[in-house]
């Protein structure tokens, strides 16, 4: 991995590569249930994005979709992964979606061998109300040092989940402490206030150019991206199928990290990764 890229990656397991982006104000903690599985028969990349988890900030201070997906591509291609499953959760499905898009249009599509996004945006809609109060300018950095990261966390993870009894001290501790870090807040700012693409139209109309076998995942009851979002790509794009989880809402690998692996194990039988 080139020294410039905002990334920081944890390797573990061999076989066939799997590359995994989490969404927005996380880090690779997300996939931590699926990964000790998939570790037995797969290469796993495990990234931290752009000032996450134990990734350094951008130098440049961009912190949107595109410019992330072209990170994510860089990574793929100058570290020369073939055979690869891109796996995204939320805002890392969407970037997983225009990495895969930029990788066909520089004619390297064939790097990938599968695409997974796990409740990932793509069109225009309401944006969920956890990010629109980040986005206020000096609101959102009050508030996480005001009321506290970890009151924060336990906040919108009750909010995402379907059922919101669920939420464990072990999933808040997981996500609140790199937000104990004043570069990890600002670089959670700054992602809310870039989160939405310019050109999002003719960007996920380029979805529709994606080849590679995909798999959507959805809950049932995610109020974050609707599940319209999914049923709307599967439709729209080539080789896409939706699955469907019941009692579940916008964390599939946290709310029902079984049943969400399985789907994901399945596909990745299908598709020989």
């Amino acid at each position: 991995m080139g020294a410039s890229l905002p990334l920081d990656v944890e390797q573990r397991g061999q076989g066939p590569p799997l590359v995994f982006l989490h969404g927005f104000g996380a880090s690779r903690f997300t996939f931590r249930a699926w990964a000790d599985d998939l570790a037995g028969a797969n290469e796993l990349h495990l990234i931290d994005l752009f000032g996450c988890g134990a990734a350094p900030p951008p130098a440049d201070g961009r912190y949107g979709p595109v410019e992330q997906a072209e990170v994510v591509t860089r990574y793929l291609c100058e570290s020369d992964l073939r055979g690869v499953t891109l796996i995204g959760h939320s805002l890392g499905g969407g970037v997983a979606m225009l990495a895969a898009h930029r990788l066909h249009e520089l004619g390297q599509a064939d790097r990938l061998v599968g695409l997974v996004s796990v409740a990932g945006p793509a069109y225009a809609q309401a944006i969920p109300r956890y990010i629109a109060l980040a986005q206020l300018p000096l609101l959102g950095a009050l508030l996480l040092r005001a009321v506290g990261p970890d009151r924060v966390v336990r906040a919108v993870l009750r909010s995402i989940f379907f059922d919101a009894d669920c939420v464990t001290g072990v999933q808040v501790e997981g996500y609140a402490a790199p937000m104990r870090n004043p570069g990890t807040r600002d670089a959670v700012i700054a992602t809310a206030r870039q989160i939405v693409p310019d050109r999002l139209d003719d960007l996920v109309a380029g979805f529709g150019d994606i080849g590679t076998p995909t798999l959507l995942l959805w809950g049932r009851h995610d109020h974050v991206i609707p599940l319209w979002v999914g049923k709307r790509l599967a439709h729209e794009m080539q080789r896409a199928r939706l699955v469907v989880l019941e009692r579940c809402g916008h964390a599939p690998p946290e709310e029902c990290p079984q049943e969400s692996l399985a789907a994901v194990r399945k596909f990745l039988v299908e598709i020989g990764a």
